[in-house]
């Protein structure tokens, strides 16, 4: 028998050294935890996929996983791959080949050139809205950074759409705070969505009356203070607030700002 040579007619052998050698995703490993273990991309439909027999460039091929979740290799034939990362499928092809009786020890790499099957979909105010493959694990942190992050004029929280199951609101303070419990890991499928960033309306006598965003935990002093502050005519004694459509009514400076509140301020007395 020719060692990792010929093919049809190659005598079978048994207790085989099977290499398998596994793409290197370049991005930073992501921490173990108890509930998430890591897991190797399992492959799907349409993920294109090179496969490599080192010594034997024409057992080798570049495809793309068909809707049944098989590949078709030279002399193998039908390779079930769906389910399978790319390790476990160098390995069920190194067995193929050796069971076949057409190499002895072979050395194959499989190398996923696209990842298509798993993945999420972000949307809203990020700068990059689209579609992100799920070529390793990933939180929704990392996923909105791959994205370019928030835009200035989006929300200070994200919303993670999952089917069949409850909207769930991220913080994003606390997901850059490195809780992972407060970071879930993302899922095949899953969306992300960033609203337009909570506003307040403000006008009267204030210097630049308009429309703002609202910080965390702002203030209607606060409000004030970045709306220019009150004019030479206005008081901040006089501050009138309408909220949720209701009537005007009078607020003190250390009330919390809501989303869409209409801030008044008014003429003082001279």
């Amino acid at each position: 028998m020719i060692k990792g040579n010929g093919f049809l007619g190659a005598w079978r052998h048994t207790g085989l050294a099977i290499f398998a050698v596994a793409a290197v995703v370049a991005m930073p490993a992501l921490a173990q935890t108890a509930d998430a273990p890591a897991v190797g991309y399992k492959l799907g439909a349409d993920d294109a996929l090179q496969v490599i027999i080192y010594g034997q460039p024409e057992a080798g091929i570049s495809t793309r996983v068909k809707a049944d979740g098989t590949i078709v290799m030279p002399f193998i034939g039908t390779v079930k791959v769906d389910g399978l990362d790319n390790v476990q499928l160098a390995r069920l092809i190194a067995e193929k080949m050796v069971s076949g009786g057409f190499l002895r020890e072979p050395v194959v790499n499989v190398e996923v050139a696209q990842y298509v099957s798993k993945s999420v979909n972000v949307a809203g105010r990020v700068t990059q809205p689209g579609i992100v493959p799920l070529d390793r694990p990933y939180r929704a942190l990392e996923v909105l950074l791959k994205t370019g992050w928030i835009r200035e004029d989006g929300a200070n929280y994200v919303y993670l759409r999952r089917r069949g199951q409850a909207e769930m609101r991220l913080d994003t303070e606390e997901l850059v705070r490195g809780d992972s419990s407060k970071d879930p890991l993302l899922m095949a499928g899953d969306t992300l969505y960033v609203p337009d960033g909570d506003k307040f309306f403000i006008y009267g006598q204030i210097n630049q009356s308009g429309t703002f965003p609202i910080l965390p935990g702002m203030t209607v002093q606060q409000a004030l203070a970045i709306a220019g502050g009150v004019s030479a005519t206005g008081s901040t004694g006089k501050v009138g607030l309408v909220r949720g459509g209701g009537k005007e009514q009078s607020v003190d400076l250390t009330e919390k700002i809501q989303r869409n509140d209409v801030i008044i301020v008014k003429e003082r007395f001279f």
